[in-house]
């Protein structure tokens, strides 16, 4: 994919891009299922430069991603219980249909195979129909519910889903 660029978020600079990238993709996907009101306390509280450099600083590593010189998105990843947790995979609408998820995804199984990890899982919200199709299509299997108050009022309704890596 000679379009894609991918970029470790190794400064600041990349920080705030990150949060730049993260604040736009989330009130555009995120607002019609939460409201912008949690939307708003999520990237704040998960996305913010201080609440990314608290999760890098904590073992997470963030990935910053253009296509065409532009900034198409970013992913989250962190290691737990010998697997890898993808935290987070966002993908601007521009740029969705272009093949970034599935790009990605490959690299994280990449990663995991050279880390000896044995799946990749994350957290869905389980009304992220679109999003929770191309995870199933990409053979992620919904392990079990959960629903985590995060504050402020607001919960995080999702499902687990895994990834197992043969």
């Amino acid at each position: 994919m000679e379009n894609l660029r991918i970029m470790p978020v190794t400064n600041m600079e990349l920080v705030y891009s990150v949060y730049a990238v993260a604040d736009a993709i989330w009130h555009q996907h995120y607002t019609p299922i939460l409201g912008e009101e949690q939307v708003d306390y999520m990237v704040e509280k998960f996305l913010s430069p201080e609440a990314l450099v608290e999760q890098i600083n904590s073992g997470y590593e963030y990935f910053l991603f253009s296509y065409d010189y532009t900034f198409a998105g970013f992913a989250g990843i962190h290691e737990e219980d010998g697997k890898l947790f993808l935290s987070k995979l966002y993908v601007d609408e521009e740029f969705r249909g272009k093949g970034i998820a599935s790009h990605m995804f490959q690299k994280f199984i990449e990663i995991c195979k050279m880390r000896n990890l044995k799946g990749i899982w994350l957290t869905c919200n389980r009304h992220n129909t679109n999003t929770l199709a191309v995870y199933e299509h990409l053979g992620f299997l919904k392990v079990r519910e959960e629903v985590t108050d995060i504050g402020n009022g607001f919960v995080m309704d999702d499902y687990i889903l895994e990834y197992e890596i043969k």
